[in-house]
């Protein structure tokens, strides 16, 4: 899966798989927790259980990108790939909040999207670095905003966020496929596919979470 990619259609197919198996890791693990009644107590009945497990995930992600450029292929998959196990884990939550038709459904279109959006920031000739500083600097006040919420509890910004988490996690999903093209072409090596995949995972799983707000049948 790691074989050194030729071309620039090689480094994202190579990305996509990292991808793929990542978000395959994610699913399964979420389904057997979500299977299991002493897992789900564990995570969802124990606050100091659940929170670490978020801040473990942080913390992989922000270890990743600091050594994945140099570290081993084998090293950086395996940081990847416990990061993913662990998003399973807190995902499990998502089979108890919605019909796993709904969770279903909402990955197909999610899959729809980010293959689109992946394959616009692929093709277009047009230079996204405009679109991407914007959708991180919307980005940051989506998470103000997402925080500020938690005390205002208004119903009215659930769903803006909602709708701009969409806009902004496709936006972003265009411009680093075409930003992780222009690092293939400049040289850069230092495992970029798996920093690639990680990269697009993330956007994935956050368009995936808010499109699951909007289409999600809840139990």
């Amino acid at each position: 899966m790691a074989a050194p990619a030729e071309s620039a259609a090689d480094i994202l197919w190579i990305t996509y798989r990292w991808m793929s198996v990542g978000l395959a890791v994610t699913g399964v693990v979420a389904w057997f927790v979500s299977q299991s009644p002493a897992a789900l107590e564990l995570v969802l009945g124990n606050r100091a259980v659940f929170y670490g497990l978020l801040i473990a995930q942080l913390g992989l992600v922000f270890a990743f990108n600091g050594v994945a450029a140099r570290a081993s292929t084998a090293a950086a998959a395996a940081m990847f790939f416990v990061y993913a196990a662990l998003t399973g884990v807190t995902f499990s939550v998502l089979f108890v909040i919605y019909t796993a038709s709904s969770i279903a459904g909402t990955f197909a279109v999610s899959a729809g999207a980010f293959a689109g959006l992946s394959v616009f920031g692929a093709v277009t000739r047009r230079d996204l670095s405009s679109v991407g500083r914007f959708a991180i600097f919307a980005l940051i006040g989506l998470i103000i905003a997402s925080v500020v919420n938690i005390f205002l509890a208004s119903t009215t910004l659930v769903w803006i966020t909602t709708f701009a988490g969409v806009a902004i996690f496709g936006a972003l999903t265009a411009y680093d496929t075409q930003k992780l093209l222009a690092l293939y072409h400049r040289g850069e090596g230092g495992n970029l596919a798996l920093r690639g995949a990680l990269t697009l995972y993330l956007h994935f799983i956050n368009m995936f979470l808010f499109l699951l707000r909007l289409f999600g049948r809840r139990r």
